[in-house]
Parts: C-alpha cells; structure tokens; sequence
C-alpha cells in the first residue's frame, strides 16, 4: 500500500512539474491566463515574474519529491544535497514571484490573500528549513522540508482541486476563490499529522 502511494504521489510531482511547458511553448494565452485582462498580459515585469514562478516552481516539484527516499539519502548523500540546493534555490526565487503575481489573482481579494499567504508561507518554512541544516540541526530540517513540499505540492493539489469545485459551483470565479486556500491548507494539516503520527 506504501509503494502504491508513493508511485502515485511521485507520478503526480512529475505530471504536474511538466505543466508549466504548455505555457511556454504556447503563442497565445491558455488556460489560467485566460482569465487575466489583456492588459496585464501585455505588461513584461507581470510575464517575467510569473512565468520565473511556473518554472522555477515546476523544477521544485520535479525533484523535490526525490528528498523524502530514504534509499537516496543512505546511498548518495552527495545528490541529495545537491537536489536539496537547487530545491532550495527554486523555491526562494519562484516564491517572492508568485507572491507578485498572488496580487493579480483572478476574483479579488480572497484568492489574492489566499495565495499571498501561502505563498509567503512558502519562502518562510523553505528558509527555516535551510537555515536548519546549516547549523546542522537535520531533524528540524525534515520537519520544515517537509512542510515546504507540502506549500510546492499546492501546485498538484490546485489543480486536482479546481475542476472539482467548478463542477460543485458551476463556475470558475468561486472555485477560484476557495482554491486559494484550499490547494496548500490542507496539505499543512496533513503534513502535521504525519510527523504528529511519527512522534507517537
């Protein structure tokens, strides 16, 4: 059961890591950008930062997932720490991105405090968590890596979310709204209990 979790979690991570390709291949707007004014869409700080976040973001979630095998951390300690930096390194940068384009988000103030909270949340834990290994302190560090993956799997979790709450609301703007939160509040909680479960 352990490994048919793992091979779906992992399977997702790297589906959804390869999102961000659509947009940069595409000509014209697509997908969550149609919902976003022309105007700002013309504008390049707007483009530069949010399209610095779905790829720095995608390669998080691409190789994060990889820290939390044991089987590579016993076996080549040297590659996790380098994943680990480049890890970190994504998220300090596609963070502060998506907290600039969290302004902009679709339906107003909700969604924009929803995904600026996260996304502030994000950049925190991430930064605890390398502060944490630096001063060699590694179980706080899995503590707060953890909870960092759990802030790049809102990537995964939006979009498993979304399609479900545009049915129950029968419209985007709504779905949008409570998506904000719910893509990353949950996986919080569920981290919680996870270490929680381990500490018992």
């Amino acid at each position: 059961m352990k490994k048919l979790i793992w091979i779906i979690f992992g399977s997702l991570c790297v589906l959804i890591s390869l999102y961000p390709i659509q947009y940069l291949l595409a000509d014209k707007p697509i997908a969550l950008l149609l919902s976003k004014p022309t105007e700002l869409l013309r504008s390049n700080v707007y483009n530069i930062f949010f399209y610095s976040h779905i790829t720095l973001g995608g390669i998080a979630l691409l190789i994060g997932w990889l820290q939390f095998s044991k089987k590579l951390r016993s076996k080549n300690i040297k590659l996790h720490r380098i994943i680990g930096k480049v890890y970190i390194a994504s998220v300090l940068i596609s963070g502060p991105a998506g907290l600039y384009i969290a302004f902009f988000a679709t339906g107003g103030l909700l969604p924009q405090l929803g995904f600026s909270i996260g996304v502030l949340l994000w950049i925190i834990i991430t930064y605890l968590g390398f502060s944490k290994i630096r001063k060699g302190h590694i179980e706080a560090h899995r503590k707060f890596m953890m909870y960092s993956y759990a802030g790049t799997f809102g990537a995964v979790t939006l979009r498993l979310w979304l399609p479900f709450l545009i049915f129950i609301f029968g419209e985007f703007i709504m779905a949008y709204k409570i998506v904000a939160w719910l893509s990353w509040i949950p996986n919080m909680i569920v981290v919680y209990f996870i270490l929680k479960r381990k500490q018992a």
